[in-house]
């Protein structure tokens, strides 16, 4: 993009007046620009040759990446919501409800429970049914 192409000359220059590596030997995630003007998220990483004055760029598109990111990231919030909705529909009930895994453990309480015994959900979850026995 023009706003980084203004920039690079510029850093270029500072580097080889001053000699500061502030770019070289690291990576970043930026954008970059194809020829048709399109952009694509990607990690430039600069490194410089033993032959003095070359340095070379190494860049890594990253558009599969934030893909899968944005995918995981969606899923999570439908997850999400399903689990708010399964507990809305555990606190409509006028009984107390427990879930348990196969070792006893409480997963999931609704709020008449913690009405009835006195604990919190925090304080029911991960522990084992036999405490309200």
């Amino acid at each position: 993009p023009a706003y980084v192409a203004e920039k690079h000359d510029q850093y270029m220059k500072n580097y080889l007046e001053t000699g500061m590596k502030k770019m070289i030997g690291t990576q970043r995630e930026l954008i970059a620009c194809r020829k048709d003007g399109s952009t694509f998220p990607c990690v430039l990483g600069l490194s410089e040759t033993e032959k003095a004055g070359m340095i070379c760029g190494f860049i890594r598109d990253l558009t599969k990446d934030k893909a899968a990111q944005a995918a995981v990231l969606a899923k999570n919030a439908e997850l999400q919501i399903q689990q708010n909705l399964i507990m809305s529909i555990l606190d409509a009930s006028f009984d107390g409800l427990f879930v348990i895994d196969e070792h006893c453990t409480i997963q999931m309480v609704n709020t008449r429970s913690c009405e009835v015994f006195g604990w919190t959900k925090e304080e029911f979850i991960g522990q084992n049914i036999n405490m309200i026995m």
